[in-house]
């Protein structure tokens, strides 16, 4: 992840999963009764109360209960929670306004009537906000919009005309009409200075912020349109509902931005001599992200979940332009990679590790069979986070340049400072570390060509933990795999997690050579990259939150367990292709760019249409 992808990750910290919408009304009456209390002058405190839940909350529970059916009527997708929500967030605006209406009418000569222009104000000025809510969520045109959008001041609005007595002024000698559309004996006396030159103007205040609401999205909204040919509406309607009520609306923006991608998907098996599969390497050339479990976010799990045997799923050299745009894109690649299973010619034969350093590149190698074989690289101590997808494959090609057929080339990923830094450890085609890994791929394949093979035997262990996504540990927990051929051992943990905090690695694999009697140089520790832990942080790296002591404890307990689970097994490695759809080459920073240009430019600009907007209130209301 770049830091300006980072950036965009790290704004998921504001949203937050909107209550249930009998949380969001009933609050909101909470509200309005204290707000009655302190507006209103009437005998008894009660009444007061009673008057600022009528006068208030009643707009603001009409606006809950009725935006979502409105909205759906006309082909939107608000929900009861949002809807609630929203109408909320409206209801506290107008009192804050009123509130401070009030203060500076006993601090200058301010009357009355200055309160209630703040009113009509306010009331316009939620209409704007609720369009902007209903237009971002909904899609619809502006007039469609704009129907759910004014419940809540249009409610505001009758109540107003009702109870002000507005009528008075009207020649409308229809008793029925009057009765129903004439009651300010029934109202506060102060609502009696209402007329209908106010309603006439919150009518027009409220036509013109609409306005100025639209123009201002469509301007922010006109980048998003130019390079990707989507709106950034869609965008910020999936980020929120995704992050807020576990939607799926952002699979739907990434599917109008994606391009086709074929991608290698291997798998290396091992299997008892009685032919039950006891554990499976899976890599699929892809990143598990975006983030959550949307796309491929979830990716190592669903995977773990077709393994007929414990399995192993690591991070492949991949990065977030070959993320997945929809999880429904992960049973393409469960499927190729049991393809390739079906198609594994299994052998007892098998290479010690082997380990080979190419500059910063530190690359662990097996062999299985003849001419298959697994293959991972760390930069650790050093800081890495992905390596691109053309880099993967070059390190892959040049490794069967040397004599094997098939490999499995994983990144350990397990050394990174987060978004520290101008370096964020990217490993990109043309790169010193680039031909390290190509150069060092090329050698460790020779090396396993030539090396000794002999007799294989496996052990695995497996702990869920009692970690979670939240600290930094996805449901697959620690996995690891132990190997012996002719006594020369070989462990492999599986952390699954996204990257490791630096120096982690280097504790965990020193305290399996101490505890365990391993060569140093026979030991990885790896992550999945799982960015299901990523879903409310952008950084969330194995050792950041939990206890890295209890970690080690963990690994040290899997490792011991695996050592006891060896025995004699066959292996095979195999490749199979799959054509998915992925964010696309240069797409996830173009898209992460765009949205910090937003952010960034639009609080300027929001900032200006409101201070014009603050002022040309302010001379509608001296002239009128």
């Amino acid at each position: 992840m770049t830091e300006t992808q980072g950036d965009l990750a790290a704004l998921s910290r504001f949203i937050f999963r909107a209550p249930n919408w009998y949380v969001s009304v009933g609050f909101s009456l909470l509200v309005a009764a204290l707000a009655g209390v302190g507006a209103f002058d009437a005998t008894y405190i009660l009444e007061d109360a009673w008057e600022g839940v009528f006068y208030i909350g009643i707009p603001t529970v009409v606006a809950s209960l009725l935006t979502t059916p409105v909205d759906r009527w006309l082909d939107g997708q608000l929900t009861y929670n949002r809807s609630s929500l929203l109408a909320l967030c409206c209801e506290l605006i107008v009192v804050a306004l009123l509130a401070v209406a009030s203060v500076i009418t006993v601090l200058t000569s301010a009357g009355q009537h200055f309160v209630f222009d703040v009113l009509i104000a306010a009331l316009a000025l939620i209409f704007a906000l609720r369009l902007l809510v209903v237009l971002a969520v909904s899609r619809n045109s502006l007039l469609l919009a704009a129907i759910p959008a004014s419940i809540q001041t249009a409610t505001a609005g009758v109540l107003l005309f009702v109870y002000s007595g507005t009528m008075r002024y009207l020649t409308v000698d229809v008793p029925l009409l009057n009765a129903y559309l004439s009651r300010p004996q029934s109202a506060p006396a102060r609502l009696l200075l209402i007329t209908p030159d106010d309603l006439v103007l919150l009518v027009g205040m409220s036509i013109l912020y609409a306005l100025v609401a639209y123009g201002f999205v469509r301007t922010v909204d006109r980048p998003w349109r130019q390079s990707l040919g989507v709106s950034g509406l869609d965008f910020l309607r999936g980020f929120i509902g995704h992050i807020a009520e576990g939607t799926r609306e952002l699979e739907d923006f990434f599917e109008q931005i994606g391009e086709d991608a074929v991608v290698p998907v291997t798998v290396l098996s091992f299997r008892r001599p009685d032919g039950e599969e006891k554990a499976r390497f899976v890599l699929p050339m892809i990143h598990p992200g975006p983030m959550g479990e949307i796309g491929g976010g979830n990716l190592p799990q669903r995977v773990a979940e077709t393994a007929d045997g414990l399995a192993f799923p690591p991070h492949a050299t991949a990065g977030h332009d070959f993320n997945l745009v929809t999880e429904r894109e992960v049973d393409t690649l469960v499927d190729a990679a049991e393809r390739a299973a079906e198609k594994i010619e299994y052998t007892r034969d098998a290479t010690p590790s082997v380990r080979v350093q190419r500059g910063d590149a530190s690359l662990i190698g097996q062999g299985f069979g003849d001419d298959g074989a697994f293959l991972a690289v760390t930069f650790a101590p050093a800081f890495a986070d992905d390596i691109e997808y053309a880099v993967g494959l070059a390190a892959a090609a040049e490794a069967r340049c040397a004599g094997l057929a098939d490999v499995l080339l994983a990144d350990a990923h397990n050394s990174n400072n987060g978004l520290q830094g101008e370096d964020l450890g990217h490993v990109v085609p043309g790169s010193h570390r680039s031909f390290n890994l190509i150069e060092g791929a090329g050698d460790l394949g020779e090396s396993l060509v030539d090396a000794e093979r002999g007799p294989l035997e496996l052990g695995t262990a497996w702990d869920r933990t009692v970690w979670t996504p939240e600290e930094g540990i996805g449901p697959l927990g620690v996995r690891v795999a132990v190997t012996d051929v002719d006594g020369e051992q070989a462990c492999y943990v599986l952390v699954d997690g996204n990257n490791m905090e630096p120096g982690l690695r280097d504790t965990l694999v020193d305290a399996v050579v101490d505890a365990h009697g391993f060569a140093r140089d026979a030991v990885e520790v790896m992550t999945t990259d799982t960015h299901i832990v990523n879903t409310v942080k952008s950084e969330n790296q194995v050792g950041d939150v939990l206890d890295q002591d209890a970690l080690r404890d963990v690994v040290l307990e899997l490792v011991g367990d695996a050592l006891s689970d060896l025995e004699p097994v066959e292996a095979g490695v195999a490749s199979e292709h799959a054509e998915v759809t992925v964010f696309g080459n240069d797409r996830t920073e173009t898209l992460a760019s765009h949205a910090n240009a937003v952010i960034a430019l639009g609080s300027a600009l929001g900032a200006v249409v409101v201070a014009v907007t603050v002022l040309i209130s302010a001379l509608i209301f001296f002239l009128t």
